[in-house]
């Protein structure tokens, strides 16, 4: 497997939508997924290949002076529990940190409303994020869980 960070916006569009329509059960909403699909054109943005084709990406976005927000991430359903999440992460990680940011964050749904989403949240955990907060951020059925990690040197 091989992480690149893309710069061409229309590779990003492509990687993003192939990945994102892959995986509606995190990503249902059209409007949403579309709006993460068309925004990814302008983040730093981290895809892991293999066999030629996109397994994962990631997108950063800055949210603060010194804090990095995971805005989205997908890896495809067939390249699950084999290291590209955890991989991609490590690269966009190491990548903020070198830039000077000190912080990074992710939202997600709140453990214990969905189990897809509970999947989620372990795996932030086992990356090292702590939980920040819980905001009403979306809606009532959708509590927003802040995760956060120390990034910097």
């Amino acid at each position: 497997m091989e992480i690149k960070q893309l710069t061409d916006k229309a590779e990003k569009l492509r990687t993003s939508r192939l990945i994102l329509e892959g995986l509606r059960e995190w990503f249902e909403v059209d409007e949403s997924r579309e709006k993460y699909i068309s925004e990814s054109a302008d983040q730093p943005f981290f895809a892991a290949f293999e066999d030629g084709g996109p397994a994962g990406f990631l997108c950063l976005k800055e949210t603060g002076r010194d804090t990095v927000e995971l805005a989205v991430m997908g890896v495809r359903m067939d390249f699950h529990r084999r290291g590209v999440g955890r991989e991609l992460f490590a690269a966009a990680r190491d990548c903020a940190a070198e830039q000077g940011y000190s912080f990074m964050q992710v939202k997600t749904v709140k453990m214990g409303v969905y189990e897809d989403y509970d999947i989620t949240n372990r795996f932030y955990l086992s990356l090292g994020f702590k939980e920040l907060e819980v905001l009403p951020l979306w809606d009532d059925a959708n509590p927003c869980q802040v995760y956060v990690m120390y990034i910097g040197k």
